[in-house]
């Protein structure tokens, strides 16, 4: 029956109607969702922040889970994981190659066998390394790397700017790709958001090949933001790697702005483990393109006596919190010391029971973190268990000559790690990392001599300290502490 002219119809005469079931309709799907976050989290704090913000404003916290708070990355084929895969039947002939030149890490360290465990590869040989502090020495190094590159280059970073050192690094790599190099460009389209077009079609028009990682392919996948590669590699001719903290942009070398210098730590590598870096990359490349390039697998040696090194690759693909447990093993296997360095310092609650039990052990525990942070979300996050951990004996220094931006760890006298993991929510389970360990005591004399150098540029917490910040100070730190899980 038509209403009289000039009468509002009965459905918009009550328009709370149509607010309740929208409203009904968001907390069924919030609900849903809860369920969905409370079967999936790998933290039960994250499951509980996830929870409460999905049942109590749905509207916002629903679209907020299904871009941010997913915990597995669907479909991403790792050869190390998954065997049986396309991609796992094509390299098995180059992952038996590289085992060839594998040493027995428990020769050196029974507790390494575990960590050679989630790697699927063990210890290689055969290398030479050299540590690249800062960088004047890092860029130095890979762009000599690049220059004298005759077959191939794969290089890979997160953040990738169009600024003068993201210039240099492409006018190098053009030059390459005109001389009939084979040059292929891996980036994360999330961390270079900012990178011009042009920028990449000037690459593409001189033969490189260029590709983003795509993070959001996949039916799975397409609305995620969450899962980044955070992986910076350069392999040249197989034969020499780059890898560790450094991405590419002008505060790399000449700092920032605010928050002064940049201190970081990279790391060469020439021998048969700069093929397990370009295994790596192979794999990340698969993913973003579906093809798999071929490439030499016979690695130069540089010294059949030189130092061991493990590449271990990790990310919210493994079965395992393969990064997590990586810095557990190296806390539990460290009897006089464990230093460590990390720009963003929220680790998970089994990181920091190891930090406790080290310290209470006698173990020479450090953590080097910045006192000038670029993310305010983590630098408050971490006061809330600061306070612990110094009760607990860890020493915990602020690095107080620019930004700290170095990912690195010594263990003892007899190993230390380069690489990209930092201690928080993001690269134990969000990020694609990768770490080089090093069992060399010359090489972790030089760490050793770095980390000196960094703690006496850095002031010294002390017990009780945080009790005399104001309580606004606190209050941010309790409530960044609580959104750890799902920054």
């Amino acid at each position: 029956m038509t209403p009289a002219s000039g009468q509002v119809p009965a459905w918009r005469r009550r328009p709370w109607r149509r607010f309740l079931l929208v409203m009904g309709i968001a907390h069924l799907v919030g609900l849903a969702s809860s369920l969905d976050a409370m079967m999936s989290s790998r933290t039960s704090q994250g499951a509980v922040a996830w929870i409460v913000s999905l049942n109590t404003v749905p509207y916002v916290a629903v679209p907020a889970y299904w871009v941010f708070g997913r915990t597995k990355f669907q479909g991403y084929v790792s050869s190390r994981r998954d065997e049986d895969s396309a991609l796992g039947q094509a390299l098995a002939d180059k992952l038996a190659e590289l085992r060839a030149h594998g040493v027995s890490a428990a020769h050196a360290d029974k507790h390494l066998v575990g960590v050679e465990q989630l790697a699927k590869l063990p210890f290689l040989g055969g290398n030479r390394v050299e540590l690249l502090i800062d960088g004047e020495q890092t860029f130095g190094s890979l762009f000599a790397g690049i220059e004298s590159a005759e077959r191939y280059l794969l290089v890979q970073f997160y953040i990738v700017r169009a600024d003068e050192v993201g210039l240099a690094l492409q006018a190098r790599l053009i030059e390459k790709a005109r001389e009939g190099v084979e040059v292929f460009f891996l980036y994360d389209e999330i961390g270079s958001y900012a990178l011009p077009g042009r920028y990449l079609q000037e690459m593409e028009e001189a033969g490189i090949r260029v590709h983003r990682f795509h993070s959001t392919r996949g039916p799975g996948n397409r609305f995620q933001l969450n899962f980044r590669n955070h992986r910076k590699i350069v392999v040249a001719d197989g034969e020499r790697a780059w890898v560790g903290g450094f991405n590419i942009g002008d505060e790399y070398l000449h700092g920032h702005p605010s928050i002064g210098p940049w201190r970081d730590t990279h790391l060469m590598i020439e021998g048969p483990a700069a093929l397990a870096l370009q295994l790596v990359f192979l794999e990340d490349w698969h993913w973003a393109t579906e093809e798999l390039p071929e490439l030499p697998w016979s690695p130069v040696l540089p010294s059949h006596h030189g130092t061991p090194v493990l590449i271990l690759p990790t990310g919210p693909a493994d079965r395992f919190e393969t990064a997590s447990l990586m810095i557990q093993q190296a806390i539990h296997a460290a009897h006089e010391r464990i230093w460590i360095s990390s720009p963003y310092f929220v680790p998970d609650e089994g990181v920091i029971a190891m930090l406790k039990l080290a310290a209470l052990s006698g173990v020479d525990v450090r953590v080097l973190i910045p006192e000038r942070p670029d993310n305010p979300l983590t630098y408050f996050a971490a006061y809330a268990f600061l306070d612990s951990l110094l009760e607990a004996g860890v020493k915990v220094y602020r690095y107080e000559e620019g930004f700290l931006h170095g990912k690195a760890f010594l263990v003892d006298d007899i190993g230390a790690a380069v690489g990209t993991v930092n201690l928080d929510n993001r690269s134990f389970r969000l990020n694609f990392e990768v770490t080089a360990l090093v069992m060399d005591p010359g090489f972790a004399a030089e760490v050793q001599t770095m980390f000196e150098a960094d703690f006496a540029g850095s002031r010294r917490m002390r017990p009780g300290e945080i009790d005399g910040y104001p309580l606004w100070h606190r209050v941010a730190a309790r409530a960044s502490y609580l959104l750890a899980p799902v920054l």
